[in-house]
């Protein structure tokens, strides 16, 4: 009897290892090719995995909960047509054969993973990545045991150990204690040092609302970010006149001939492609000393889930696309953001972000950097003002269409300078957009 190894697939160029959230199929399920077989989730974004092959679901090398390295197997499917799952365990010696070769595999494949990812002595779980993280920095198992994670059920993540290590051995760290009845604590590491904050009494008739995974993996990027970026944000007011003007006389015809919806967002992203190509230092990372100077304008698009969450996807190489390349790439994105069919690549290797704040009414916003990104911009809600306008005749009060553009940027490697013109020159192709422009 032939078998395969379901594998756990690269889920994105940054993605190591993935969480198993639910088997779909159970030991001894018939699994026709390319039906899901279970659900996963990574840091960035949940996926369902597909059998490879049809046939019957042999072993379960994983239970739910469990992390699993990229490459590594995680279930084992028979792909003899003719197999049953009481012929599995017949007593024919043949079958007998194949049945203990299988038991073997699947013993010395669980064994080699919990020796390598599974638990410490005191029944913690680490991941692969933070326990060769811990073994690279000397970082003994008993002190592994005593950081406080910010992971699912305590779990030590990345983000925690990394932000331990500086520190190593110079601050005593804290272990969490079982908060008291109706009291709940918060710890929260800093460089490594873990400061706990005071109490929070919880009233009567108080609800407590767990986080759900997605909250707390935007919860820890959002204070990571802050903690790793002094952040600093420049606002501009735009004078879109000719945008609105524009997209109210063309969003018909536009819709009937190319089938897609035309928002301002894809002309939003046109105007930040431009400033980045005029001002390339907004287009970078850092890594310690070092300034990565990003090659490809990719620019992601902060965008609101039903579930009240927010996940950001990426339009690659903004700058190559027309109008109408954006407003598909745009309409597709958020189309399958909310549907949860996004893939980790789509949400990957975004070297700018733009948050409109102006789609919830608000006027602007001091939005937080999008790590390893250095900037990000927030798009107010466009409303008629009363203004001056300058004309050969003398000046004249109109009424005309303006919004707020706010520009956080990492203080660090983008000074008040650089920061403040880029908005300006994203401002400036706004207002310079040509009313009778083809599309």
């Amino acid at each position: 009897m032939s078998q395969v190894e379901l594998i756990m697939p690269k889920m994105g160029e940054s993605v190591a290892e993935a969480t198993i959230i639910k088997w779909l199929k159970k030991e001894g399920d018939n699994i026709a090719a390319d039906e899901i077989v279970l659900e996963i989730a990574t840091d960035k974004v949940d996926s369902e995995i597909p059998s490879t092959a049809a046939g019957i679901l042999v072993k379960r090398l994983f239970n739910e909960g469990d992390v699993v390295q990229v490459g590594k197997a995680i279930a084992l499917i028979s792909t003899d047509a003719s197999a049953k799952v009481e012929a599995v365990v017949a007593k024919a010696p043949v079958i007998e054969e194949t049945v203990t070769v299988q038991k073997e595999l699947a013993t010395s494949v669980v064994e080699q993973v919990a020796a390598v990812e599974r638990v410490s002595a005191s029944g913690k779980f680490y991941s692969p990545l933070v326990r060769n993280i811990a073994k690279e920095e000397g970082i003994s198992m008993e002190e592994l045991d005593n950081i406080a994670g910010t992971g699912t059920n305590g779990r030590v993540t990345k983000n925690d150990i990394l932000a331990y290590v500086p520190n190593k051995g110079k601050n005593k760290v804290q272990q969490n204690t079982t908060p008291a009845p109706q009291v709940i604590k918060e710890v929260a590491a800093t460089n490594g040092a873990v400061q706990q904050k005071p109490a929070m009494a919880v009233g009567a008739g108080d609800e407590i609302i767990e986080m759900d995974r997605m909250r707390k993996l935007i919860a820890d990027h959002m204070v990571m970010s802050k903690h790793t970026s002094p952040h600093v944000t420049s606002f501009v007011e735009a004078d879109v006149t000719n945008v609105v003007r524009w997209r109210d006389k063309v969003k018909g015809s536009f819709e009937k001939r190319e089938g897609e919806k035309l928002t301002f967002t894809p002309i939003f992203i046109e105007a930040v492609a431009k400033a980045i190509k005029d001002f390339p230092m907004i287009n970078i990372s850092v890594d310690g000393t070092r300034i990565i100077k990003k090659k490809n304008i990719n620019i992601g698009m902060a965008t609101a889930l039903p579930s009240g969450n927010l996940i950001v996807p990426v339009i690659r190489d903004a700058d190559t696309l027309n109008i109408l390349g954006l407003t598909k790439k745009v309409n597709d994105l958020a189309n399958r953001a909310r549907a949860g069919k996004l893939s980790p690549d789509d949400i990957s290797g975004g070297t700018f972000t733009i948050s409109n704040v102006g789609s919830f009414g608000n006027v602007m916003g001091t939005p937080i950097i999008n790590q390893p990104q250095v900037a990000i911009l927030a798009v107010g809600v466009i409303k008629k003002k009363p203004a001056v306008i300058e004309t050969p005749a003398g000046d004249l009060i109109g009424i005309r269409h303006f919004m707020f553009l706010s520009h956080s940027y990492d203080h660090r490697v983008v000074d008040g300078s650089l920061g403040g013109q880029f908005v300006r020159r994203v401002a400036d192709y706004l207002e310079q957009w040509d009313v009778n422009r083809e599309f």
